[in-house]
């Protein structure tokens, strides 16, 4: 069996995985990517958040990003009832940082991503697979089977998890493990919108149907995504076919999709539908590997940070392998693990309470202190890493004790 060798073996050529292979290559080291899908290809997960800004700067690819001209993000809106509003700019937020991030359709942002890392000479073979992998003291040896042609070995001194739902790596280390949050669904579609106003383009919008919500992102002109999740109960109490129709009956739930949404809207492909999408890992790393992205843990779409996490542990396990080639000691459990966990466990408090009701108690009350409301801003803008924010340092004790405050001096209100 052929045998090639590279300094580094990347396993998908998602945003996690093209930034690990940018900055590897950046960095003077011999990086291979596979691929097992053709690019572009449908994937969800539309929306960025202004931290993935810094790390495809870091990578070398914001500006092949910025040349195509997707939609800006400014922002994020939540909305409950029809007069329940709270708005997020991200140029109010508490920690420096980028302003705005992008949201687009994900076929055409990663196929830009890794067009940009085969400019900038990195490998990328699409369509081959990874069959088997043993780690050893000196190196890993990965198994590859083509689409068409003959299994083939890569040698590598170091691997990179980027396969994102794929997990090959905890798929054949026996590292996963079952998620914290219940098995939840989304159903999701592109539509063709017409209504739309230059004024709602800037936002990503989350609308509160209480037992679920859904999610609203102008993704170019005339294109919007739009998807429901919630506990499979409740989606099926509209329908079990996952269909348009019952898409349609969904559509009916709030006030601010009957208004924005006919019953003859045009479906640019039918729905589809992801059931217990929450994964988790028993490990982040090990001898001669690292999991980045998705491959690590998925919580949930509500905060749209699945390309931010992706991003982020594709920089940092990039920029720590770089180091260990280079013959340095790493600390891979602090530098990287806990490091990543941090950011992980803020944005799960932020989901838990989300689904408890405390951050809607906080997002719609009706007077808001700006300074509590530009650290959450940071927070939704991914700035999960800045422990000078008290909603990031102290996540956990901040959002409920904040959201028992309201309603304390909302009952105090009302009493008078």
């Amino acid at each position: 069996m052929k045998v090639e060798k590279v300094d580094v073996l990347v396993i998908g050529a998602g945003p996690a995985g093209s930034v690990a292979a940018a900055i590897l290559n950046k960095n003077g080291h011999q990086v291979k990517v596979i691929e097992k899908q053709q690019f572009p290809r449908f994937v969800i997960g539309e929306s960025l958040l202004p931290r993935c800004l810094h790390n495809l700067e870091k990578a070398g690819l914001l500006e092949a990003i910025q040349a195509q001209n997707f939609q800006r993000k400014k922002g994020a809106s939540f909305t409950r009832d029809a007069d329940e509003f709270c708005d997020f700019d991200f140029s109010e937020k508490f920690t420096n940082g980028w302003d705005y991030a992008y949201q687009m359709p994900r076929a055409k942002f990663d196929k830009t991503l890794a067009d940009e890392i085969i400019r900038q000479g990195v490998n990328l073979c699409y369509q081959e697979s990874v069959e088997a992998v043993q780690f050893s003291a000196k190196n890993a040896l990965v198994d590859i089977q083509p689409k068409e042609g003959e299994r083939y070995q890569v040698e590598a001194q170091f691997v990179v998890d980027a396969s994102g739902y794929g997990r090959v790596l905890p798929r054949l280390l026996d590292l996963d493990c079952d998620s914290k949050f219940p098995g939840r669904t989304a159903f999701f579609a592109h539509i063709k919108d017409t209504t739309r106003t230059e004024e709602s383009e800037f936002l990503t919008e989350v609308a509160d149907l209480r037992a679920a919500w859904t999610w609203m992102i102008p993704l170019e002109k005339g294109i919007t995504s739009i998807g429901f999740v919630g506990n499979p109960d409740f989606l099926e109490k509209y329908g079990t076919t996952y269909d348009e129709a019952m898409f349609k009956r969904l559509l009916n739930t709030h006030p601010l999709l009957i208004a924005r949404y006919s019953q003859d809207l045009e479906f640019i492909f039918p729905p589809k539908v992801i059931k217990g999408y929450s994964v988790g890992v028993k490990q982040m790393y090990g001898d001669r590997f690292v999991l980045v992205g998705n491959s690590t843990e998925f919580l949930d779409p509500i905060f749209s940070s699945g390309v931010a996490f992706a991003t982020e542990t594709g920089a940092v396990a990039a920029e720590l392998i770089s180091r260990q080639l280079d013959g340095e000691q790493i600390d891979w459990e602090t530098e990287y693990s806990k490091y990543i966990q941090h950011g992980i466990d803020v944005f799960r408090t932020f989901v838990k309470e989300w689904y408890t009701g405390n951050l809607q108690t906080i997002l719609y009350a009706s007077q808001k202190d700006p300074s509590f409301k530009k650290q959450i801003c940071s927070v939704l803008a991914g700035y999960v890493w800045d422990k000078k924010n008290p909603y990031v340092k102290k996540h956990r004790r901040a959002v409920p004790l904040l959201a028992e405050v309201i309603r304390r001096q909302a009952a105090a209100a009302k009493n008078k």
